[in-house]
């Protein structure tokens, strides 16, 4: 297997990204192989300033950087050399199983789109995160930001999407379907929760429990919340802020600690034809190994192929 991973992507790179690709390469076994997808010679510098052989490493170099600030899909087609156009290139020559970048979040959508493209059947790729439980463990959340504006329909797939990963990934059995809502009632909420709602109450395809209410989303009544991605990218970032507060407070709490978004590494898209994952931009070596290792995991448990199946 060979995980390909954008080192020219965040706002610490390369130096993060290469940091975390030999965290990473500490604990991939024999027969799993990073890509490194960027500027061969800094990498390199930056390995022997490490003492890391660069022979654990396979280059692909490229010379331009998408960065934060280009538009996101004329920078995909315009920067054909940089290393988030050349990384999915290489996915969808089947060069690389798998693909991850804490670059810019746009082109990586627009990336995914265009170059291995959107499984049929579904009709927008979700991105999702880990929500840690009070009990223990994590459900995980979709969309997060990829579709800010919904119809009810893509609602229904997110919550075959994100039960489909729970399960393969996470190994979460029969995970518990929500929709995220403004009330537990099924008479609440928009037109867009109210028409969801009736969608996932008659499906076989997904364990559907009802509406959960924002109050909820840290407890035990669901393993997976389905949201739009308006409305989900808000959640996130207001869990996100969790941790920092904590720091900030002085507040030593396991559970406020598993709200650190190191320990997820990014955020998958899913219904797209390969693994695929989204770093943040502030990512650290730590989250670096942990995206990687991600996307590792969704080529491993072939989630690809059982989304596939699901909408045949």
């Amino acid at each position: 297997m060979k995980i390909g991973l954008d080192i020219m992507g965040g706002d610490y790179a390369p130096k993060a990204a290469v940091l975390g690709a030999i965290e990473a390469c500490k604990v991939l076994p024999a027969g799993q192989q990073l890509v490194l997808i960027g500027d061969r010679d800094v990498a390199l510098s930056i390995l022997r300033e490490n003492n890391f052989s660069a022979d654990r490493f396979e280059f692909v170099h490229t010379t331009e950087v998408i960065d934060m600030r280009d538009h996101p899909a004329k920078a995909v087609i315009k920067k054909a050399d940089s290393s988030i156009s050349v990384g999915f290139q290489l996915l969808k020559d089947g060069n690389i199983d798998a693909f991850s970048s804490a670059g810019n979040t746009g082109a990586m959508l627009v990336g995914a789109v265009l170059s291995v493209k959107t499984i049929e059947g579904v009709l927008r790729p979700a991105m999702s995160t880990n929500v840690p439980k009070l009990s223990g463990g994590f459900g995980l959340l979709l969309d997060v930001g990829a579709n800010a504006d919904c119809k009810p329909e893509y609602l229904y797939q997110f919550g075959i999407l994100g039960s489909i990963f729970a399960e393969s990934v996470y190994g979460i059995r029969n995970p518990r379907v929500s929709l995220l809502n403004i009330g537990e009632e099924e008479e609440k909420g928009n037109a867009l929760c109210l028409a969801a709602y009736a969608l996932m109450k008659e499906t076989g395809k997904f364990n559907f429990v009802g509406n959960i209410e924002g109050r909820d989303l840290f407890g035990d009544m669901a393993d997976v919340y389905v949201a739009d991605g308006f409305t989900g990218n808000v959640a996130l970032k207001m869990a996100e802020s969790f941790y920092v507060i904590s720091l900030k407070k002085r507040i030593s709490d396991e559970f406020f600690a598993r709200f650190n978004y190191e320990q997820y590494g990014g955020s998958p898209i899913l219904g797209i034809n390969a693994p695929v994952v989204v770093g943040h931009g502030i990512s650290s070596p730590e989250a670096i190994k942990n995206m990687v290792l991600l996307s590792r995991d969704m080529a491993e448990s072939d989630l690809v192929g059982k989304i596939k199946n699901a909408f045949e």
